[in-house]
């Protein structure tokens, strides 16, 4: 079989996987975010964290929640690391350094994962699995409950009211996150991937000799990484490493656990607010973004420069003969199109041009399908400026699901897509302009340029995978990059939350022979070139300067 047809069926067995979950998850996440009925085990959770359940939040408590509960989150993750060297399980491994330790806890809380650590040489069990895989559960329920309130400021009318948020953050991780993460586990484990809390011991090489390796409670870590959209790996070499993907069937179906829930949030974007029609569109737009993306990676990577790349069947550096350029190029655009960040390949190692596509896929803001409930409500705010568009064009104003988008709302939208390109841009600017993190780059001209601009693309929008080549374990890069990771990820949930309780206060509008019908196939071509449009005035001359450079020159 040649290499190109392995990876086109490999795209079309995961469509129909895809296509398969959509309509029974995207229900069942409607009908959990809908439901007044709590179990017993959340009964007893909020309990011991003294919350109440029914009461309904307005914005900014539900705000206030969110930013009070990561507050935590990173507090406790950062001491839990400084005191490593003190408990049980560390493996013989020092507690961490603090600029480190700080990177670290704001990149795990913010859904980012970015690591500037070698997992293997640095973690110990009570780290991995008591920090890091549980902040992978509760940092995507925040963001799916975030997502869920904007919804529910749709759906909503006359009320400032969004739901409350302990209760939301607690159904996303016990109703659906940890369910799948346990059948997904067995999964990977029966696939080959590891699972225990062995200690550190030798194994012998093909070539002769030892080198150290130490287990872990890996498949457990790996399944949350990826349904959660986080994508931090349990070892350095992340999801190319055998004891994380062990081999095609294992790598398929992590692709498949990035994609799954953000796609089927579209299905419960449109149960909730009574038109499935309007999901549909939603998912329209983020499906056909990403099959592009996919399709352009293909091209790029199998494209034959040279007898190097004829005989080894196209762009094979720092892939994995076990996954080929095909399942290699499908996780490259699934992890970078969500805020995953989990790679089974080196980014840095791509074609020119391959590498433009993974950090234009971020550059997007990670919306096509996005992280689980941030690309849902990317995507919504990205509506939100395409409706507006649409009524500058015909002199009416614009109205989405039945609400006004007024002055208040596109204000609140346009500071959302402001936020990211500033933090992206700004910090890379600094660092190109000042000596010491340029001195961090293994390569010179576009390629250096670009490690640079990919690291803060990747941190300001919680995507947290990286081109190989940066030394990123710098007291300017922990502090900068854990900066953009905390402010990329909750100033956005401020004028989303915000807009959400603008949306819930309104009357509905009734829809009129004048009214923009946002179903329809229109819509979404337009809310693509939106997209498009947006960032690619905004990116445009630093890609220029990085990834088009290089690929032009090739």
């Amino acid at each position: 079989m040649s290499p190109v047809l392995a990876g086109v069926l490999q795209l079309l067995a995961l469509l129909v996987a895809l296509g398969l979950s959509y309509r029974p998850l995207g229900d069942y996440m409607a009908r959990v975010y809908s439901s007044e009925k709590h179990l017993r085990v959340e009964k007893w959770i909020y309990k011991g964290i003294g919350a109440n359940p029914s009461v309904e939040m307005r914005w900014p408590a539900y705000l206030r929640g969110v930013l009070a509960f990561s507050a935590v989150s990173v507090l406790f993750l950062y001491l839990l690391q400084r005191v490593q060297g003190s408990l049980p399980g560390s493996l013989g491994f020092v507690s961490i350094d603090p600029d480190q330790a700080f990177n670290t806890a704001a990149s795990f809380v913010a859904n980012t994962n970015w690591q500037s650590y070698y997992g293997e040489q640095a973690m110990g069990h009570v780290v991995q699995t008591g920090g890091l895989a549980v902040q992978n559960f509760v940092s995507a329920a925040v963001g799916i409950a975030v997502a869920v309130a904007l919804v529910r400021g749709f759906a909503r009318s006359r009320t400032g009211e969004l739901g409350n948020f302990w209760s939301d953050l607690v159904r996303g991780t016990v109703r659906i996150l940890l369910p799948i993460s346990v059948i997904g586990a067995l999964v990977l484990v029966a696939c080959g991937a590891i699972q225990n809390f062995a200690g550190i011991h030798e194994v012998g090489q093909f070539m002769g000799g030892t080198q150290q390796w130490n287990g872990g409670a890996v498949a457990s870590q790996e399944v949350i990484k990826e349904l959660g959209t986080n994508g931090g790996g349990y070892f350095n070499a992340n999801s190319s490493h055998p004891f994380e993907n062990p081999n095609g069937l294992s790598n398929l179906f992590e692709i498949y656990l990035i994609l799954v829930i953000p796609f089927a949030l579209t299905r419960t974007f449109g149960r909730m607010v009574g038109s499935l029609k309007q999901g549909y569109a939603i998912l329209g737009t983020m499906a056909a973004i990403w099959l592009g993306f996919t399709a352009l990676m293909m091209w790029t990577e199998f494209a034959h420069n040279g007898p190097a790349f004829d005989i080894a069947g196209g762009a094979m550096e720092g892939k994995e003969t076990r996954f080929g350029i095909g399942g290699s190029s499908i996780f490259a655009v699934a992890t970078t199109l969500t805020s995953t960040g989990a790679v089974n390949s080196f980014h840095s190692s791509y074609t020119g041009f391959g590498g433009g596509i993974t950090m234009l896929g971020m550059q997007l803001g990670e919306i096509a399908p996005g992280g689980v409930g941030s690309g849902l409500y990317g995507m919504l705010i990205m509506a939100i400026i395409a409706v507006f568009i649409a009524g500058l064009m015909v002199g009416r104003t614009p109205e989405y699901l039945g609400k006004k988008i007024g002055t208040r709302e596109i204000k609140f939208a346009a500071c959302y897509i402001l936020i990211t390109p500033a933090l992206v841009l700004c910090f890379t600017a600094v660092a190109m302009a000042l000596d010491t993190p340029s001195n961090s780059m293994t390569n010179s001209g576009a390629h250096g340029f670009s490690e640079i601009l990919y690291a803060y693309t990747s941190g300001a929008n919680n995507n947290g995978s990286a081109f190989a080549g940066l030394n990123a374990d710098t007291q300017w890069f922990n502090s900068t990059i854990g900066i953009a990771m905390l402010l990329g990820r909750f100033l956005p949930m401020v004028f989303v939350l915000a807009l959400a309780g603008s949306l819930a206060e309104q009357t509905p509008v009734p829809e009129t022979a004048g009214t923009l019908r946002t179903e329809k196939p229109l819509f979404t071509g337009l809310l693509v070139g939106t997209i498009l449009i947006i960032t690619g005035l905004t990116y445009f001359p630093a890609l220029a300067l990085g990834p088009l450079a290089e690929g032009l020159a090739a």
